[in-house]
Order: C-alpha cells, then structure tokens, then sequence
C-alpha cells in the first residue's frame, strides 16, 4: 500500500520559546528546518522588554542560523514583554519595526519566567490604546492567578481570565489579541464569539493529551505545561476549533525547552518540548479527527493573514510512516526530553 502524503504551503509557528545561547543554538534547528518564521517569546532571563532588546536577540538567532544555511529561509519575529513599567513610547518604537509584531502580556508569576510581568493589568489601559493606535498585537498569556476570593484553582485560571479579556476588548474594541495556547472549551467559545479581532493559538500538546497523560503510569513531569492540560471535552472542543476551518485559529506550539534536570525535580518547570516533531504532531491530531485537509489553513494561511505577513513561499511534505523519536536531545551541556521520548510519532516530514 502505498504510504499517505500531504503538502502544505511552508507553515509558521506563532508561539515559540527558544531560550539563548547555547540552549537556543541547541533547539533552533528543529523548527528552522520546518516553519518559515516563528513568533519568539520574550521571557528570557532578562526579559525582552524593549525593542532594542528584541532586535539583539533577533541578530543572536540569526547568527546561530548562519551555521546552518540551507535552512536560510527560515525568519525570527519578535515580541516584546509587557511590564508594569511599559511607556507609550515603548509601544510607538516596537510598531515602527518590521521584525517585532506583538508585545506580550504575562500576569506575573503565571508562568516560566514571569516574575516580571504585569501585576495591575488595568493600569495598563494606556499602553492597550498605544497598540490598538500603532498596529501592534497584544499577545495575552490568559490565566488569572487570583482574585477577591483567594487564589484561583489552578484548573479555572483561563476561564477565569475570560473576564479581564472582555474588559480589555470593550475598552479597546480594535485592538488585535492573540490568546495564546488556549486550553478550554470556555476560552474557545469566547474566542469565536470576539470577532475579527481576536484570535487564538492552539498547541499540539494540547490537541493531543488531556489531564490524565499527567498522571499516567505515574507523574509525568514532561506533560507539565501553563496552563495545564485540562479535562476531554475541553480537548475536544479545542480539536473542533482547530480542524473547523476558522481563520481565527492557528498553529502555536508554544515548545518550550527546559534540561530534564529541571523538569524531574520536586519543584518543576512548565512547558512541553515538542519543536522536534511539531508539524508531525498536529498532522496526527487532525488525521484523527478526519480533517487533514484542514491541516494547511490552519499551520500555514490564518497566521499570517492575522499578522498582516504575507504567507510564506515553498512547500513541506508530510509523510504518513511512523518514527521513534530519541529519549533526548542534546541542550547545551544537558539532556533535553523531548514529548513522546522513546515512543513512535507516526507522521514525519520528508526531507
């Protein structure tokens, strides 16, 4: 029999962390060999937050890309973090450049590296009406950590924070929002509702897994994730959201690398690492659900028609023919564990 193949248009990822250095150098590859660009988060120790900043770690990637030049197409977009400490005229700056497409709204300690983000997001009104003003998309981490009542369970935080969103979209009706790695029936409903303006990513991980692959044959440090895997119905409405054809949702992988040491601790970090077989992941979550023929709109036209980009030239195959992907990859001086480490993918990007 012979085996299945699709070809897309060359897809984006739109929510991708890469780390720096030496870490960074270790991971970009797996995605620069897929994606035509990607949308860089800013969460770094320091973060990015000015678009100085973000334009110097634009020119580290590019010089880690320079070692690898058939991957030559490859474009790093930026972001900057917001802070409480956010001017206008950081907003004016980071929508004059070509390279830096959204800021990003992180509620402090919501998530890896977050320490530094936004604790009043009210206060911030000004600097929303800076970038609805200036073109520039808000990129929203959505989870509320706490409200009048004490801390939020840890599995409503994104419904929850549907209510700072609406506040923020009435206030700013043509502010373009991004939600990122939406994770809830809930936040999906009000995402279709919301209107042009506002759309969401949707990682694989989450298209994949629901809460149970936490806690299957034991804890599972590498299916950590913020927000967290939540319960079947959310993952299916999310599957529903993803193959339905709607231009306000697309591919955000939201890979996240940590060394395993830091995932196997008592205390460990957030975030899957799946830029090792992105595209192969999301091809089997929509071959699932019967709507591969979904699979191009949604990695590679309804992001970049969101961002204004043009969409990218050239093509990638996939094909259908199973592979185990390695216990881990090298990260620095580290171990990396990969999502699916020593189990089959079965889908893989021909080379």
């Amino acid at each position: 029999m012979a085996q299945r193949t699709i070809t897309l248009r060359r897809p984006d990822d739109w929510h991708l962390h890469l780390r720096d250095g030496e870490e960074m150098r270790s991971v970009l590859g797996h995605t620069a060999q897929v994606f035509g660009r990607a949308l860089i988060m800013p969460n770094l120790k320091p973060p990015v937050r000015q678009t100085c900043d973000a334009l110097n770690y634009r020119r580290r990637i590019l010089q880690a890309l320079e070692a690898m030049p058939k991957y030559g197409y490859f474009n790093p977009l930026m972001t900057i973090y917001l802070t409480d400490d956010t001017s206008i005229t950081d907003i004016v700056i980071a929508a004059a450049s070509e390279h830096v497409l959204a800021a990003k709204l992180y509620p402090a300690n919501a998530t890896t590296n977050s320490a530094a983000g936004v604790t009043d997001i009210g206060k911030l009104d000004p600097v929303f009406g800076a970038m609805e003003k200036n073109g520039l998309v808000l990129s929203i981490h959505g989870e509320t950590l706490k409200n009048d009542q004490g801390e939020i369970d840890i599995f409503d935080r994104e419904a929850s924070f549907i209510e700072t969103l609406d506040s923020i979209i009435e206030r700013h009706p043509d502010l373009r929002i991004v939600v990122e790695h939406v994770t809830t029936r809930k936040m999906v409903e009000f995402v279709q509702a919301a209107g042009p303006n506002v759309a969401a990513t949707i990682t694989a991980h989450h298209l994949l897994f629901n809460r149970n692959a936490l806690f299957k044959g034991g804890i599972r440090p590498h299916h950590y994730c913020l927000p967290v895997l939540k319960r079947e119905e959310d993952r299916q409405a999310l599957l529903a959201a993803a193959t339905s054809g709607s231009p306000g949702f697309f591919l955000g992988t939201d890979s996240a690398p940590h060394a395993r040491d830091t995932k196997e601790a008592a205390c460990g970090c957030a975030g899957c690492y799946t830029a090792h077989a992105a595209l192969p992941l999301y091809a089997e979550a929509f071959d699932a659900a019967g709507a591969l023929d979904r699979l191009e709109g949604f990695a590679s036209h309804f992001g970049a028609d969101f961002y204004r980009l043009p969409r990218n030239r050239g093509t990638v195959t996939l094909i259908q023919k199973p592979w185990t992907v390695p216990k881990t990859y090298p990260f620095d001086k580290e171990a990396l564990v990969p999502l699916r480490a020593g189990e089959e993918v079965l889908w893989q990007v021909e080379d």
